[in-house]
Formats: C-alpha cells, sequence, structure tokens
C-alpha cells in the first residue's frame, strides 16, 4: 500500500511539470487490461517530426489491490488543430497486445484519449507532449 501512494504522489508531482516540457507527457487512464479493470498511470517522452510522433513510455497499472508495470510505444499522426490517431503496442508481464489510438485536445496540452484493440481498452486523459 505504501509504493501505491508512491506512485500516486509521484505521477501527481511530475504530470504538472511534463505539461511545460517538450516531449514529455503523462497519462492516468481507466480500461481493461490483462483480464481485469483498473487504472494507468504513466509518461512517456514523444520524438515528433512533422505531425508524426513515436512516444515509448510505460507506468504502473492499479487493479484490485495489486500493481504491474507496463512498457508501451505509440507511432501517431496529428491532423492539425484536431484528432491525433495511430496505433500503438502494450507490453504487460508475457502480453503484448497491439491497439488502435485517438486524442482529442480538449485544451492546449490536455486531450481525451481512447486506446482499443484485442483484449484491451482504456479511456482517459493526457497532460503534455
Amino acid at each position: 500500500m505504501k509504493m501505491l501512494r508512491l506512485l500516486i504522489a509521484a505521477a501527481a508531482f511530475a504530470a504538472p511539470h511534463a505539461a511545460f516540457a517538450e516531449g514529455l507527457g503523462a497519462e492516468i487512464n481507466y480500461g481493461r487490461a490483462d483480464g481485469h479493470w483498473g487504472t494507468e498511470i504513466g509518461a512517456g517522452y514523444a520524438l515528433e517530426m512533422a505531425g508524426f510522433s513515436l512516444t515509448p513510455g510505460g507506468g504502473v497499472y492499479l487493479r484490485d489491490g495489486d500493481t504491474r508495470l507496463y512498457g508501451r510505444v505509440e507511432a501517431a499522426y496529428t491532423i492539425p488543430l484536431s484528432a491525433t490517431i495511430g496505433a500503438g503496442a502494450r507490453v504487460s508481464g508475457d502480453d503484448v497486445r497491439p491497439y488502435a489510438t485517438v486524442a482529442m485536445p480538449l485544451i492546449p496540452k490536455l486531450r481525451a484519449k481512447a486506446n482499443i484493440g484485442p483484449k484491451y481498452y482504456a479511456l482517459g486523459l493526457t497532460l503534455g507532449y
């Protein structure tokens, strides 16, 4: 339980700073992964060029009092002043889950995001990037 509190405190501290650092971002999602409902808290770094981005990242997946680490990578294209669409892969334990992703801007540096793939789907917010 101490680890969970520490991770949440670290994410809360890092999220506002990520919004002002070029390429850095933080995410919080709720969805179904690894056969369970839970919350993903993660961060990544977007490498951008001409509207395209490659974003490696990772974080923790909180479910039923348990935590699991995950990693991911996304390739996406941002339509100016509109949606970001792309594809990604999420790795957790021995499972690699491909998924499609779409994000819509709410305010500058804050987007609503959805991921959907076989046995994985999530809905949440992204700050930064």
